[in-house]
């Protein structure tokens, strides 16, 4: 998903972002690494106030709304309005919501390795090698889950020499185990009563776009989920974009494609130049 190269951006060009995950964050910090003159609003639905997003808040040009989801979009008059009521006005709107499990999570997952963007590959694999020096042998792993995800999770395994022990039934629970690693869950129990276990477990559960937002709007979402993008991150609605696991790409979720880092550095560049060109009439095909 390459862009061209960025043009400087006008001091009067107002992008609000919604939502304040990974790819947000990312999206702040490479607008402000181009020297983005313009105004940039972050509506989170989080109450508390996370350092990395702190950190963001303190540039002059970001204003970070905690506890504040955008909760309707007028796309007609360019503005987003929270769940509070209040307003605001935008050039650009970037929606980053994220995707959600489409299960609860299953008892005792927080002690296992998870698997929903491409971005997770990197942790598993540094875990992976913490497990492998402290077994002094090749692991074997519990994988749980199957579709696009599954697979990707399967294939950082291996690349990283782990045995992995692939399940699509879903466990009641997620085992307690001893590791000096860090990984605390080394085994699945299913309701039936049987178990599997191994040196460590990874879920790579199913999980959906959320989307709503972007679908009472009037923007197209793909059939599977996810606000349908083109290349350049648009949306089918002019002046509205949208990144990160909440985007589909040719049906697939953005977050199974690209890492949040790449796509916001190349969302970015595309906000620059369309802050430069005026407004944006071109939309997702």
């Amino acid at each position: 998903m390459s862009a061209p190269a960025p043009t400087p951006s006008t001091s009067a060009t107002r992008i609000v972002i919604a939502g304040a995950g990974p790819a947000a964050q990312a999206l702040v910090s490479q607008l402000d690494r181009a020297s983005f003159a313009g105004t940039i609003t972050v509506l989170s639905s989080r109450n508390d106030t996370p350092e990395e997003l702190l950190e963001l808040a303190l540039l002059p040009q970001v204003s970070v709304r905690f506890g504040q989801p955008a909760s309707h979009i007028d796309a007609v008059n360019r503005t987003v309005a929270t769940a509070d009521g209040l307003e605001f006005v935008y050039d650009h709107l970037v929606i980053a919501t994220g995707s959600a499990p489409v299960a609860n999570p299953v008892e005792g997952a927080a002690q296992c390795l998870s698997y929903s963007t491409i971005d997770d590959a990197a942790r598993i694999a540094e875990a992976v090698g913490r497990v492998t020096r402290e077994l002094g042998r090749r692991p074997l792993g519990i994988l749980v889950g199957n579709g696009t995800a599954a697979g990707q999770a399967e294939a950082v395994l291996r690349a990283r020499g782990v045995r992995p022990i692939r399940t699509t039934a879903r466990p009641a629970a997620v085992v307690p185990g001893q590791s000096v690693s860090g990984l605390a869950a080394s085994a699945v129990v299913f309701e039936d009563g049987s178990s599997m276990s191994g040196d460590l477990v990874v879920l790579a559960e199913e999980r959906v776009a959320r989307d709503g937002l972007a679908a009472s709007a009037g923007l197209r979402t793909a059939a599977s989920g996810g606000i349908v993008i083109s290349q350049d991150f648009r949306t089918s609605v002019p002046g509205i974009w949208a990144i990160g696991d909440a985007a589909a790409y040719d049906g697939v979720r953005l977050g199974l494609l690209v890492a949040a880092a790449s796509a916001a550095g190349a969302c970015a560049t595309q906000l620059l130049t369309a802050a430069s060109a005026g407004p944006v009439l071109q939309a997702a095909a």
